[in-house]
């Protein structure tokens, strides 16, 4: 949109990008004190100029006249009234309190998005307010998209917060599982730019490989894919290492630092490339040179993201992803993967003591919930409303859009309207809100101080960085933290900020401290660069287990593993037919909120295609732009189907973030809804793994025909 301005000067403000991990340095443009536009700091010291068109995009999000500008209360569906700020904190913190009177703590639920996770003053004034009145069922879309990694990480190294990252920049084999780095940029490694650092390893002559179902845009730059069926890649894992070990051999780093070994080669021995290789779509001899070709390369890295984490079997795949580097010598070592320490020293620790095991629940055992990283399912969030004997009656979402982000919309719709109270705080009355007895205007990632937090332990060049609020929060816009610290104060807690004695900055102050340095220092001089942790040190100072060694074959696995040998039992009866569904990424969309702005949505991005190979295509006697019929038995959609030549056979994709039929206070995303896929994925009990409460999401079985 165009910014309407006086001739005054502008002022330029060095700031950073919320969008992904790497927080690239941005310069914001103001002007009586209205974002202008957004642009790449050149001078970053770790960004260094680079910044993607989501992070530029984010002044045209700042300015969208859609966004929430003050508190309103519903009236009636999709009837709206503005209330004051007192009245609807005063309103809200009543009802709950007289919700957990009459039925207890476990009528309380909540659930936060994507987006908390970019600002560092959500967390603390969030867990004082739920955690204090006594929220008992939080969810998250941690279990959407990464909750395995946590789960994986503390079997494998005794805490969830370390997941050693790969030294591109050093390594001779780069494998990369499920990622799009040209497109999404990476997650669990931050790492700005990575298609130049991709681009020179691939110069030099390093070898990368991507592992995919289809010809993703990242191997138009760098590197080769390996086309495999979706939901497999647990298999591949598991025949690289059974290869490695009977050709090659383990490194000695596991008798050094290791415990385990023995179960965890009987384990892989009963999936040799021969038995597995059909089920993955790659012959048996590809298979068995890939892993020789990773074991030999004097330097080797390993790497997955949300293509595998959103499988059915998400952290087997991380704890053999964990072992490939492992039994390889590449773990602690430089080329290989690496615990990328941050601004606060003890961020290893901090993901040791968490809560262990599982619960048992109306809708089957789910891994108990707490500490870093992993929430109640996300996928029985409508159970716990509209089928618990002790059901949640009041829900507080935060940044999240869960009618469409998960899986069973119409499930949700029902479970959503039948809550007695429903908060939504968020900058767009999304389709989640629409449900909403109250929604809260927040400020957006412009108008609040904040530092770049998310990649904390993630950063291959550690660091961090401090922004001012850029502008002052429009209209009556509050930042997160302000809503929850008021809240809290009506139902009688303490505040996280007094007044009389502001302590916003306290955490992260004492965290900086670790490392000899301090808050005022930080806002002086705006970016903080650390040395990068020696590879090395991985075995003596970050591994957490009492006995300091990598636990090659965790006892909590053993369910899960027993269910890896049925699924594959399963997916070897599977008919030839069969369609799998995949989520493909898309360079103009980030989760929902990007679906409001106009200029994302002209031309063919105005409607979410439905891609199929031509060979599939020629099957169902489909054309190119032919409206299909997308079914299962978790739902149904229609749309238009795209032909291409990226996708394996078999294999159909689709973009998430779209849907918005259910969206009016979303002016353009309501006139170009498109299709939500979401509605295609399974939702309740059986629809997440056990083991980290992570949703099944990606390979999901389809049928297509004309519409």
């Amino acid at each position: 949109m165009t910014v309407k301005h006086s001739e005054q000067p502008s002022r330029e403000v060095k700031t950073f990008c919320r969008v992904c991990e790497p927080a690239c340095g941005m310069i914001a443009d103001v002007r009586d004190d209205t974002l202008i536009r957004l642009r790449a700091d050149t001078e970053h010291p770790v960004s260094k100029g680079f910044v993607c068109n989501k992070g530029i995009y984010g002044a045209d999000l700042h300015n969208d006249p859609d966004r929430l500008k003050w508190p309103l209360k519903r009236v009636g569906p999709g009837q709206f009234e503005r209330v004051s700020w007192a009245q609807a904190l005063d309103d809200i913190a009543s009802r709950l309190a007289s919700i957990k009177e009459a039925h207890g703590a476990e009528a309380l639920g909540s659930y936060t998005g994507n987006p908390t996770a970019f600002n560092a003053l959500f967390g603390p004034a969030f867990g004082n307010f739920a955690g204090g009145f006594g929220f008992s069922r939080n969810f998250s879309s941690g279990t959407q998209d990464c909750s395995n990694k946590f789960a994986g990480s503390e079997a494998v190294f005794g805490t969830r917060t370390c997941h050693p990252v790969p030294d591109i920049d050093h390594s001779d084999f780069i494998l990369l599982i499920g990622e799009n780095p040209a497109v999404s940029h990476m997650s669990f490694v931050s790492l700005p730019n990575p298609m130049a650092h991709l681009k020179d390893a691939d110069a030099r002559g390093a070898r990368i490989v991507y592992v995919n179902p289809r010809v993703i845009e990242s191997a138009r730059h760098a590197g080769e894919v390996m086309l495999v069926k979706p939901d497999t890649d647990v298999y591949l894992l598991a025949a690289m290492i059974e290869e490695i070990h009977r050709s090659v051999g383990f490194s000695e780093d596991v008798d050094l630092h290791g415990r385990g070994a023995a179960e965890l080669i009987s384990f892989v021995s009963r999936y040799p490339a021969e038995r597995v290789a059909d089920v993955i779509g790659v012959p048996a001899d590809e298979i068995r040179q890939l892993a020789r070709d990773f074991a030999s390369a004097p330097k080797a890295c390993a790497h997955l993201s949300t293509g595998v984490n959103m499988g059915r079997q998400g952290t087997l795949a991380y704890w053999l992803l964990h072992m490939l580097v492992f039994v390889t010598g590449n773990l602690g070592k430089r080329g290989g993967n690496f615990y990328g320490e941050g601004f606060y020293s003890r961020s290893v620790q901090a993901g040791k003591r968490v809560p262990a095991g599982y619960l048992e629940t109306p809708f089957g055992q789910v891994r108990k919930p707490g500490g870093v990283g992993i929430s109640l399912p996300g996928n029985l969030m409508a159970n716990y409303i509209t089928e618990a004997d002790q059901p949640i009656r009041a829900l507080v979402v935060n940044s999240g859009n869960p009618m469409l982000s998960m899986g069973g919309e119409s499930v949700m719709a029902e479970a959503l309207e039948s809550l007695e109270l429903l908060v939504v705080v968020d900058i767009y009355r999304n389709a989640t809100a629409e449900y909403a007895d109250y929604v809260l205007p927040a400020a957006g990632a412009f108008e609040r101080e904040d530092i770049n937090i998310t990649g904390l332990g993630l950063q291959v060049t550690p660091s961090v960085q401090f922004t001012p609020a850029i502008v002052s929060p429009g209209f009556e816009r509050k930042p997160e933290w302000w809503i929850f610290d008021e809240l809290a104060e009506r139902l009688g807690l303490p505040r996280m900020n007094d007044p009389d004695n502001p302590q916003v900055w306290a955490r992260t102050d004492a965290m900086l401290r670790s490392r000899g340095h301090s808050m005022e220092e930080l806002r002086e001089e705006g970016v903080l660069v650390f040395d990068v942790a020696q590879p090395e040190r991985f075995y003596d100072d970050f591994l957490q287990h009492d006995d300091a060694r990598v636990d090659c074959f965790p006892d909590s696995f053993a369910d899960a593993i027993e269910r890896m040998a049925k699924l594959l039992d399963e997916l070897v009866a599977e008919p030839a037919s069969t369609l799998k569904l995949i989520s493909k990424r898309d360079a103009y969309m980030l989760n929902s909120w990007y679906s409001n702005l106009d200029k994302l949505k002209r031309r063919e991005r105005d409607r979410n295609y439905l891609f199929m190979s031509p060979r599939d295509a020629r099957e169902r006697q489909l054309a190119d732009g032919q409206r299909v019929q997308v079914s299962n038995s978790y739902g149904e959609l229609e749309t238009e189907v795209k032909i291409t030549d990226e996708l394996r056979d078999g294999v159909v994709a689709m973009t998430h973030g779209w849907g918005h039929r259910v969206s009016p206070g979303m002016t353009t995303a309501h006139a170009k809804p498109g299709a939500n896929p979401n509605r295609l994925l399974p939702t309740g009990p059986g629809s997440f793994e056990p083991l980290s409460n992570q949703a099944h999401m990606t390979g999901v079985p389809v049928h297509v025909v004309a519409a």
